[in-house]
């Protein structure tokens, strides 16, 4: 399975800081709520993609100490597993429980990037300056143009405009309505005037500081050095930085990383977090 996707069944994402020792002289604990399976060939293991196949398969770092007979649990063809709340110390390859298992807590709604276009809004709101060219065609035209440029950063589109509009109605996804959000690194001036030869419609240019082949370099980077160690990778376009999620982040680790790609441009998060 693809470490790196969440192709397959469930992926829970938890965002974590680094820690130090909970106590002088203790290693530190870390926590998460996961699915624990055994089976295929191996004993207990945390998973973060599961398989929906039935049996469910997946792969992840042993957990030391175990019981099934503990623990409430589904099994089937050979297969034990489920959901569970889990702490422990980490060695870098497995978690060793300090405490018994316990009913996984429902995660926090997942967090939904904010689309919003970084420009203000003209004077009597976005809309377009030229109809003629606020079509499909012609949107479909610029972003390809503004892909061909070397310090291209990205593209989104901001359809704020529809919160509250069924997605059924005439006016959705409007060309006209939409924003069409560009990023570039360096100089902007021209820009806008270079992408108003195809689009007429609302649009919003903006700076970055690394470009879409900067972030997709750093991204192929991140992966090779981190390996088997590596849970899922990603670019933002919004945040314009490379998201990596490992097993267990440390603060040490983070610079590291600033160190190496340049502050901000990799995020380094755990899936297990201190306990606190």
């Amino acid at each position: 399975m693809n470490r790196r996707t969440a192709a397959f069944g469930l992926l829970t994402t938890l965002a974590l800081t680094g820690c130090g020792a909970s106590e002088a002289g203790s290693p530190p604990r870390y926590e998460a709520n996961l699915t624990v399976l055994e089976g295929g060939g191996h004993g207990p293991q945390l998973c973060m993609m599961v398989m929906e196949s039935s049996p469910p398969q997946c792969g992840g770092p042993d957990v030391v100490g175990w019981d099934w007979n503990k623990v409430d649990h589904e099994s089937q063809g050979g297969v034990k597993w489920g959901e569970y709340r889990v702490v422990g110390t980490w060695d870098g390859a497995r978690l060793t429980l300090t405490e018994p298992p316990g009913a996984a807590r429902k995660p926090a709604p997942a967090h939904e990037e904010d689309l919003t276009s970084p420009c203000p809004a003209p004077e009597g709101g976005w809309r377009p300056v030229d109809p003629a060219k606020a079509t499909q065609p012609a949107l479909d035209e610029a972003m390809a143009r503004a892909g061909t440029a070397e310090e291209f950063a990205g593209a989104w589109l901001d359809q704020s405009y529809m919160k509250g509009l069924p997605a059924e109605s005439p006016e959705a996804n409007d060309p006209r309505r939409l924003v069409l959000n560009l990023r570039f690194t360096g100089d902007l001036s021209g820009r806008e005037a270079w992408i108003r030869e195809v689009w007429g419609g609302p649009l919003c240019v903006s700076g970055a500081a690394r470009s879409q082949s900067e972030l997709e370099a750093i991204q192929r980077k991140v992966e090779a050095e981190l390996g088997d160690g590596l849970v899922s990778v990603s670019s933002s376009v919004l945040r314009n930085q490379v998201t990596a999620q490992v097993w267990v982040a440390t603060d040490e680790r983070r610079r590291e990383f600033d160190a190496r790609h340049g502050a901000g441009a990799v995020a380094l998060n755990g899936v297990l977090r201190p306990v606190g």
